[in-house]
């Protein structure tokens, strides 16, 4: 199974997206990417927005994951959603680090009309009209002692 951590940032109501173009369809994502090596999630979204979009960001808690299962069956992917802010830095797409076409800052109104991946639009919207929950349940690192 496949990681890919997302960051959810929203900025007066409306969200940061990237755009594709697959199949001759417009295609949406939550900035991410996968992990490499030890790297945490919260490192890994830190490094691939940096590298995507030239920003700088600040993760702050997992408020959904979810897993996409492709048909085969062969390759699924687990999607963690963190929520985060901006720092440093207006966002300009690297062609060099991502296949996105560009980017967008998307109503939150309009997530369900969206051809989004993974397709979590609904929830998205749910959560925020619900507000976002308090409590972080991701722990990142967790010191181990082996046995």
């Amino acid at each position: 199974m496949n990681v890919r951590p997302s960051i959810l940032i929203i900025q007066n109501n409306k969200i940061l997206l990237l755009k594709y173009s697959y199949s001759g369809q417009e295609v949406f994502a939550l900035p991410g990417g996968n992990p490499e090596g030890a790297e945490t999630m919260e490192s890994a979204l830190i490094r691939e927005l940096h590298e995507e979009l030239k920003l700088g960001i600040s993760v702050d808690r997992l408020v959904l994951a979810g897993e996409v299962m492709l048909p085969d069956k062969k390759k699924s992917t687990l999607h963690c959603v963190f929520t985060g802010e901006v720092i440093s830095g207006i966002p300009v797409v690297n062609a060099a680090e991502t296949s996105a076409l560009g980017f967008q800052w998307v109503d939150v109104k309009l997530l369900d009309s969206l051809n989004l991946y993974p397709n979590i639009g609904g929830h998205i919207q749910t959560l925020i009209k619900n507000g976002l929950p308090n409590e972080n349940v991701y722990l990142g690192k967790i010191p181990q002692k082996w046995f």
